[in-house]
């Protein structure tokens, strides 16, 4: 592998690697190694189909099936996710996924599929480098913390219906439960530290009063998009974003409507 850096914060291209052949264990440990040091690593001009995605991603572990998005056809654990001419897309927020499950998933491999001409770019953020950047003042009043992360927030019953959902929201709010998550994640081991609250999912601070909660939640999540924390990344079909959900969150850029955006995602369970 080749590796060239792209941003001080996070963020690498790999080259010198075929992800659709069957890597070796000392590729999938490099590989480990590589996303352990950067967070975020590149590949370009790859061509996955959707079994060798789910196959590639099932070798760093189990894949996390969704409560919302219907899997891929013949390719369980891969959830595709299409934008343009027909559905536009919503405006994001900064997120790290699945954060509403008593133990989120570790990794997201995510495949470009179609992408748009222009626009339709990501961005990830370091929450390793959004902590230090904290006053030491600030570290010590948020340690210990914990916030409730709640699915519903982000999949209100409106959203079902958008997507034309033959489910109940109450049967998958009963099966998802809002969890709490401390603030600030510890690494187990290097025992680095990192901010663990997103504005997709976290509704508030336990112990605060709504007024104080809401106000320290809206300075963090300001906080963690700060520019110096950042990676952003000019999407071409075949590129390839694997990335840990425990140390970064991620933006995906709503810009290029009407065309059409599909990128195909897989989560793995740590």
């Amino acid at each position: 592998m080749v590796i060239e850096l792209l941003s001080p914060a996070l963020g690498a291209v790999v080259t010198d690697v075929d992800l659709s052949a069957p890597l070796a264990d000392r590729e999938i440990a490099g590989l480990r190694e590589a996303l352990e040091q950067h967070l975020v690593l590149i590949f370009c001009n790859q061509t996955l189909a959707p079994a060798q995605q789910r196959d590639l991603a099932e070798r760093f572990g189990e894949l996390y099936v969704h409560p919302f998005f219907p899997g891929v056809e013949g390719a369980r654990g891969i959830v595709a996710f299409e934008h343009g001419d027909a559905r536009e897309a919503a405006q994001n927020d900064w997120h790290s996924d699945v954060t509403f499950v008593a133990k989120p998933p570790k990794w997201s491999l995510l495949y470009g599929e179609l992408i748009p001409p222009l626009g339709g770019d990501t961005l990830w953020a370091s929450m390793y480098a959004a902590y230090e950047a904290l006053s030491p003042a600030m570290q010590r009043m948020i340690e210990g913390l914990h916030a409730l992360h709640d699915f519903s927030k982000d999949f209100p019953p409106q959203r079902f219906a958008t997507y034309g959902l033959d489910v109940s929201p109450a049967e998958v709010y009963a099966a998802n439960p809002p969890v709490a998550h401390p603030l600030i994640r510890v690494h187990p081991q290097t025992g680095r530290k990192a901010i663990y609250v997103n504005s997709s999912f976290t509704t508030h601070v336990e112990g605060l009063r709504p007024r104080e909660s809401a106000a320290l939640l809206g300075f963090l999540f300001a906080h963690v998009a700060e520019p110096e924390f950042q990676v952003r990344w000019r999407w071409s079909p075949g590129d390839v974003a694997f990335w840990d959900n425990h140390w970064t969150q991620h933006y995906a850029v709503s810009d290029y409507f009407p065309a059409r955006r599909r990128v195909r995602r897989a989560t793995i369970l740590d």
